[in-house]
């Protein structure tokens, strides 16, 4: 292959400078302040077309990052072009043709993201699975999408594949990215990425304008990528996305937050999702900045402190546990450190958020928060990972006020974000000075909301989806008249910020007692519950019925910590479930949630009367979260029926007996008899005229 002494083929450059200065003539002539060139500024195009402009500009800066045995490996941007050319030729050699589905399924790797890249050259459309799906979870999606090449990251996935392959008869091809233990693997049409790339190469060599040829096709009305719903509800639905609609949202949010090219960002949540996909992918091409690839899952922690991202995302879970790290650690720390640190809490709590917001303090506080800072506040973000972090967001649930005012009082700029999958993610974002933890932000640039009259909120933008894949009946009900129903119900405050209270579907009315007709926000409630370190999920019921109940899940860590501090004995999640200690503790939680309710005139009727601790975790295999972790409340409330009627009958406990599916792809079934108990309400507090 003929090379540049920059390493890069002297045709990918070719073709980038004559996009560039195609492009050149529409490109802006002003630009936001903090951004670094016009490169986020020029039209709509394409992700392999970014790509090469990339290449072309700043062949020899880095792109991605990849930690292996310990050591972090940088891929350049022109190395990454040359992959991305080699693997496009030995699609194509093996046959895959425009507009085609290719699955994607592993961790974020640098040659997942670089076959991603290789198949939308081709004007195919890559599918990324959630890598910690079943084998049968991923039957629906390769029939529906005819999928008959595969790429994956190791032999965990492969054996899926492999599995579920009679089922899909359509499967021709899978490659794999780690070779790990399939050395001895002898399936048809079975192969490594090198192998591919090998392919590709020779392929290279008889059509060596073929790759550029391929590129300079492409558009941004092109469909991009294909997302699956988590399927909540029912089966998943694939979400079409174009080249236009998730680089414009990417790009409007980099124009909102002011990102540049020197921006470092953590890849670590689930490719499949569009969050993720967002982050990592889109916004990553969009600006240039630097993706870094964890080892694995279990070095998260440790990678975030060595790379120190600039711009970082996560569900407000992981946020929930980086905070549990830290009281668990403090509660084993000394008493010196312990009052230092509650003396520094209570000042952060006092004057952090204000400082985060812009507002002026005094100069008493000023000097007592650069103190704080200096002893307590600058040592737990770099514990946390988060010294460098200019940017933070969270979504996919609410966050608790206390935990949200933690990480700003600390100088975390924390914020919120809405979005969803149809949406490109990017709706509402909240600006700096303007976080707040009830909303979820401000419509950004291209924007439009609109409330119904059921209250459900409606979206209008260049980023939404261009439909459901074979799914013409859902798309007429999501699209209409160009706003897309996003099932969420919220209203706009008076400082025009988006507050979500509920799934619209899920939003009820309790029915007879002295709440007759209240509102029942099953969401917000379980939330609220989720807020306490000791509560990892819980289940809310009440709809059509006199009052509330719930199912919790104790936070194994948080709650074995506890227990382990006062003696209490247990060999494992179930036993500790099931310890009265630990029921009465869940109670104070539940309490406390209802104390809060009680002021809110609207929402009093949700006070949880009666709940109980669950015998084991809910669980993605189990059937009872989605793959993104949300609660499948219509599928727990039928495999718990006897327990929700036990609620409600006014049993004292209840014996049950649940399937469950183990790692190791093993059945069982675990068992117990649940104690019930009756929680405190409280009487609504009514605000004064």
């Amino acid at each position: 292959m003929r090379e540049t002494p920059l390493g890069i083929d002297p045709e990918i450059v070719a073709v980038a400078t004559t996009w560039r200065q195609s492009s050149a003539q529409n490109s802006c002539t002003s630009q936001p302040e903090g951004l670094p060139s016009c490169r986020q500024e020029t039209p709509l195009t394409t992700f392999p077309h970014l790509l090469l402009e990339h290449a072309a500009q700043r062949p020899q800066a880095a792109a991605l990052r990849e930690k292996d045995l310990g050591i972090w490996q940088t891929l350049n941007w022109a190395d990454l072009a040359q992959l991305v050319r080699a693997l496009a030729h030995g699609l194509a050699a093996a046959g895959l043709q425009r507009g085609e589905h290719v699955a994607v399924v592993g961790e974020n790797r640098p040659r997942l993201y670089a076959t991603m890249l290789a198949v939308q050259s081709l004007g195919a459309v890559p599918v990324p699975l959630y890598q910690d799906a079943v084998a049968a979870e991923c039957v629906f999606p390769l029939r529906n999408a005819e999928v008959r090449f595969v790429v994956a990251e190791d032999q965990e996935q492969i054996d899926k594949f492999l599995e579920i392959r009679p089922q899909c008869p359509l499967l021709q091809r899978l490659w794999y990215d780690d070779p790990r233990g399939l050395r001895n693997y002898r399936e048809p049409g079975l192969a490594s990425l090198d192998a591919l790339i090998e392919q590709g190469r020779a392929h290279a060599q008889l059509h060596p304008s073929f790759f550029e040829s391929a590129v300079a096709q492409l558009q941004g009305s092109d469909v991009a990528a294909m997302f699956y719903t988590s399927g909540t509800t029912g089966t998943p639905k694939g979400v079409v996305h174009t080249h236009a609609s998730l680089l414009d949202r990417a790009q409007a949010g980099a124009r909102f937050d002011k990102l540049t090219d020197g921006e470092e960002v953590l890849a670590y949540l689930p490719p499949a999702w569009i969050g993720q996909n967002i982050f990592s992918y889109a916004q990553w091409l969009a600006c240039g900045y630097v993706v870094n690839c964890p080892e694995s899952a279990a070095t998260v922690s440790i990678d975030l402190k060595e790379i120190g991202p600039t711009y970082y995302f996560a569900p407000p879970r992981v946020f929930e546990g980086l905070l549990t790290s830290v009281m668990v650690r403090m509660e084993d720390a000394g008493k010196l450190k312990r009052w230092m640190f509650e003396r520094c809490m209570a000042l952060a709590r006092r004057v952090g958020p204000a400082r985060m917001d812009g507002k002026p303090l005094s100069l008493l506080d000023r000097l007592a928060w650069k103190l704080g800072d200096l002893c307590v506040y600058g040592p737990l973000r770099n514990q946390l990972g988060m010294s460098r972090v200019r940017v933070a967001y969270t979504a996919g649930e609410a966050i608790g006020p206390d935990l949200f005012s933690f990480y700003r009082a600390i100088g975390i700029n924390l914020k919120q974000l809405y979005g969803s999958t149809e949406t490109a993610v990017f709706v509402c974002l909240q600006p700096d000075h303007e976080a707040k933890s009830d909303t979820v932000g401000v419509p950004i640039e291209g924007v439009q909301l609109k409330i119904a009259s059921d209250g459900e909120v409606l979206v209008k933008s260049p980023g939404l989806l261009q439909g459901y894949f074979r799914n013409p009946q859902a798309t007429a009900e999501a699209l209409q008249d160009g706003w897309f129903r996003t099932g969420d119900a919220g209203f706009l405050d008076a400082g025009g910020h988006l507050k979500i209270i509920d799934r619209a579907k899920d939003v009820g009315r309790l029915k007879g007692g002295d709440f007759d007709g209240a509102l029942f926000a099953p969401k917000y409630v379980e939330n609220k519950l989720k807020f306490f370190p000791f509560v990892k999920e819980a289940v809310a019921f009440g709809d059509g019925r006199q009052q509330v109940c719930a199912f919790v899940n104790i936070d194994m860590d948080a709650v074995g910590h506890w227990a382990e501090r006062r003696n209490v004995p247990y060999t494992g999640y179930t036993d500790l479930a099931a310890k009265p200690q630990v029921l009465e503790l869940i109670g104070s939680c539940v309490e406390q949630v209802n104390a809060d309710l009680a002021r809110d005139e609207q929402l009093a009727g949700c006070q949880v009367h009666r709940f109980l601790v669950l015998h084991k975790e809910l669980d993605a295999d189990d059937g009872e979260l989605t793959r993104t972790r949300k609660v499948r409340r219509g599928f727990i409330a039928e495999r718990y029926a006897p327990l929700v009627d036990a609620l409600y009958e006014g049993r004292e406990s209840q014996y049950i007996e649940t399937p469950v599916k183990f790692e190791d792809g093993r059945s069982g079934v675990v068992s117990a008899t649940l104690r019930i108990a009756d929680a405190k309400t409280y009487p609504v507090v009514r605000r004064a005229a």
